[in-house]
């Protein structure tokens, strides 16, 4: 299985003012840090090849997770120390730490989907990159992706329009030189990266058929809490 980066670095403002003393990926979720599940659901998954991308608050997560042998996967690290850099900036800091193609997650997101089949499709497709999609019919957010057929026409968090029936699942894959015209240190959402991949013909789809949860807001975080507990059978 490919290595998978972690997008874990930001302020989680919407969640204040808890997140000013603990990181997002620490917040507890049916008894314990929220990366636990999602470290412990990737080695589920046969990847143990971790990278964690942090910011804010960041010594916390690697005090917690350690080198994440606990949960059964290999963690490293890459660190915005100066400023934030945002999701692409990040990546693009975390490239040498990474193989020639590589997974991003969202440090926020619970996915309930088959990465094993994703990459399959990857592969497949012999695209630039790929990105997991959702039908989302902007019931859990506003959606973002044209569809046509299988493919992606347009992604983009600017220039919406009435046949964007999908949305960014919060999973992709992608190849190190898709950044090459970045600068190390730069500060750039991975969104520009996508956009322009998708007006190209260059972006390959994945439709995943589970909602996505997210621990970016107080609902969200709630609504996660509750489904691991049922999951887990805890009361």
């Amino acid at each position: 299985m490919l290595p998978i980066v972690i997008l874990a670095g930001g302020l989680a403002s919407r969640l204040r003012p808890i997140t000013e003393t603990i990181p997002k990926s620490l917040l507890e979720v049916a008894g314990e840090p929220f990366i636990a599940h999602q470290l412990r659901e990737l080695a589920r998954q046969d990847i143990d090849n971790v990278v964690l991308c942090v910011g804010f608050l960041g010594e916390q997560i690697k005090r917690f997770v350690k080198d994440g042998s606990q949960y059964g996967v290999q963690v490293q690290y890459s660190y915005e120390t100066n400023k934030l850099l945002g999701t692409g900036g990040a990546i693009n800091k975390a490239l040498p730490l990474l193989g020639d193609e590589f997974f991003v997650l969202y440090g926020d997101s619970w996915l309930e989907v088959d990465y094993l089949a994703v990459q399959r499709t990857y592969e497949k497709s012999k695209s630039s990159a790929l990105m997991t999609v959702f039908r989302n019919e902007g019931r859990w957010d506003t959606s973002n992706v044209e569809m046509g057929g299988n493919q992606i026409k347009l992604y983009s968090k600017d220039q919406r329009n009435p046949r964007m029936t999908h949305i960014d699942y919060g999973l992709g894959i992608l190849k190190p030189q898709l950044f090459k015209n970045y600068p190390e240190n730069t500060k750039f959402d991975l969104a520009e990266i996508y956009e322009s991949l998708s007006e190209s013909g260059r972006l390959a789809s994945f439709e995943a058929t589970n909602r996505f949860y997210e621990i970016g807001s107080h609902d969200g975080l709630n609504e996660l809490n509750q489904l691991i507990k049922q999951n887990k059978g805890i009361k």
